[in-house]
C-alpha cells in the first residue's frame, strides 16, 4: 500500500461531500505523526506506512477522522493544532480557531513596537487561544504582554499554549470592560466577536466554534464597541490600537473610534479584503 492508495478513496469521499481533498492529506499526516509535506517523501513516509499496512486499527482510525470531517468538524479541532505566523497552537472545542489571513496585523505591531524606546506594554483584549499575544511576545521578547480573556474554555487553551511555547505572557481572567483598572499600555490589539447575529456563516464555524467569540450583536458591532471603550481607557495618549473586524464594518469601526482616536486607517488582510483597522489614541 502506498500513500496514493490510502488517500485516493478518502479524497473522493471528501470531494463528493463538498470538502477540500487536501483535508485527507492533513488527517493522514496527523495520524502518522508526520507533516503533510512528508507524505510525499518516500523515505520519510515508508516506516509510517508500514505501520499503516500492518494495522487494521490504524486504518479504522483514519476512516474515523475522515468521518469526523464529513460532519463539518474543523480540521484544527480534529488534529488539535492551528498555525498562525510562526506558531503552532493547540486548539479545541471552546476556543476560536486562529485565522492566518490576519497575520499582516502582526507585522504592523512588531514594526511599531521596535520603534518605541525602552520596554513596551501590550494588551490583547479577548485573547482566545493566544495567537496574537504569543506572536507578539515571541517576536518582541522585550514587550510586556498581557492577555485578557474571560471564557474558561478559551483560557484552558491559552494556558496550554503559553506553557508549550514558553513565552512571557500574563493572563488576566476578566471582562474587557473591567479588566486592568488604572493600567495604561503602549499598544492594544483586539479581535472582538463581530459577526452579525443573523449572518449566514459556514457550517463548520457555526456548528463547532464558540458563538460567544463569533457573534457581536444585530449588526455585529455591539460587542466591538465595548472593546473600543476598553481600549480607549487602557491606552496611553499616542498609543496604537489595532482591531480585527468584518469586511463591511470598516466605516462603522471608524465612526465608533472618532471620539477618542485619530489616524484611523483601514487595512486589508492577506486575501486583500478590508479586515482590520489601526488608530492612535488622542
Amino acid at each position: 500500500m502506498n500513500v496514493r492508495e490510502v488517500l485516493k478513496p478518502a479524497k473522493a469521499e471528501l470531494a463528493l461531500a463538498g470538502f477540500e481533498e487536501i483535508d485527507a492529506e492533513y488527517l493522514l499526516a496527523h495520524l502518522l505523526g508526520i507533516s503533510r509535506m512528508e507524505l510525499h517523501h518516500p523515505l520519510r513516509v515508508e516506516s509510517a506506512l508500514s505501520a499503516f499496512e500492518e494495522s487494521d486499527d490504524l486504518a479504522s482510525l483514519y476512516k474515523h477522522l475522515i468521518n469526523r470531517r464529513l460532519t463539518n468538524e474543523p480540521i484544527q479541532y480534529i488534529t488539535g493544532l492551528a498555525y498562525f505566523a510562526d506558531l503552532t497552537l493547540q486548539v479545541g472545542p471552546g476556543v476560536l480557531i486562529p485565522r492566518p489571513e490576519t497575520e499582516l496585523m502582526i507585522d504592523r505591531i512588531v514594526s511599531h513596537l521596535k520603534n518605541l524606546e525602552g520596554q513596551s506594554s501590550v494588551i490583547d483584549l479577548g485573547a482566545g487561544a493566544g495567537s496574537l499575544a504569543l506572536a507578539i511576545a515571541t517576536q518582541v521578547p522585550s514587550a510586556h504582554v498581557i492577555a485578557v480573556e474571560i471564557a474558561p474554555e478559551a483560557i484552558f487553551w491559552l494556558r496550554k499554549n503559553i506553557e508549550a511555547i514558553g513565552a512571557d505572557v500574563r493572563i488576566v481572567e476578566e471582562d474587557v470592560e473591567t479588566a486592568l483598572q488604572g493600567v495604561k499600555a503602549d499598544l492594544i490589539i483586539a479581535n472582538p466577536p463581530y459577526v452579525p447575529n443573523d449572518e449566514n456563516i459556514p457550517a463548520e464555524v457555526k456548528e463547532f466554534e464558540p458563538h460567544v467569540a463569533l457573534f457581536g450583536g444585530p449588526d455585529g458591532m455591539d460587542v466591538p464597541r465595548r472593546f473600543y471603550t476598553a481600549a480607549s481607557r487602557l491606552l496611553k495618549s499616542g498609543g496604537l490600537f489595532i482591531s480585527e473586524h468584518g469586511e463591511e464594518q470598516g466605516p462603522a469601526v471608524a465612526q465608533a473610534l472618532l471620539k477618542d482616536f485619530h489616524e484611523i486607517t483601514l487595512h486589508n488582510d492577506l486575501t486583500d479584503r478590508p479586515r482590520w483597522t489601526s488608530a492612535i489614541r488622542n
